[in-house]
């Protein structure tokens, strides 16, 4: 079960984090590119917050961004196996958010996701598994944990000074409260992957 990167249990327990080196043409050209100023740099400051509102108090459980070119992709606990793609500057727009995001306490949503995976446990889905696979869904079920509402703020409240990084800038970030990982992808295409648990001690230990 230690095949993948990050398991249906997620990242385990010994690991910080894991990093994946990419392509080795953007690594070693990484520090000529200069960083350029997307349309979601200049309005961060506004966006932040309704990305932290929008995984704390509406219904998305996932979360992508593309600095590069303002992409954010969504998953919410209303329609859980699709995804949405937005525009970042889209979000800046109160009336637009609340179409598209509808508004579900962080309890309640953690409320629903129990009573999913239940549902799930229970039906004939999970005789198609094999019974290693039953198994350890069982039991992350019952241990089960979303992301704590402060590391959900304290990931979001530091991605503007990873983008801000002069060589090795951040380039495109996703986030799920419900396997509690952290994956940042840097202009030299490298790619870390952190438990939330461990991002303070990843912010401290790599950032100066």
């Amino acid at each position: 079960m230690q095949e993948n990167i990050v398991s249906a249990v997620g990242l385990g327990s010994t690991e910080l984090q894991i990093g994946i080196k990419g392509d080795p043409s953007l690594r070693e050209t990484a520090s000529d590119r200069c960083r350029y100023e997307s349309e979601i740099d200049r309005l961060f400051n506004q966006v932040e917050p309704v990305l932290e509102e929008m995984l704390l108090q509406r219904g998305l459980f996932r979360l992508f961004i593309g600095f590069n070119n303002s992409e954010v992709r969504t998953c919410s606990i209303f329609d859980p196996l699709r995804e949405e793609i937005h525009d970042a500057t889209s979000l800046v727009s109160a009336a637009y958010v609340d179409r598209h995001f509808p508004k579900i306490p962080y309890s309640e949503k953690t409320r629903v996701m129990r009573q999913l995976y239940k549902a799930l446990i229970k039906s004939d889905l999970y005789h198609y598994m094999p019974g290693h696979l039953q198994n350890i869904a069982t039991k992350r079920h019952k241990m089960w944990q979303p992301m704590a509402e402060d590391e959900v703020r304290h990931v979001l409240q530091s991605l503007k000074l990873l983008r801000s990084l002069p060589e090795y800038y951040l380039r495109n970030f996703s986030i799920s409260t419900v396997q509690s990982v952290v994956r940042l992808q840097f202009n030299c295409d490298g790619t870390q992957i952190i438990h939330a648990r461990d991002f303070a001690t990843f912010i401290k230990e790599n950032l100066p």
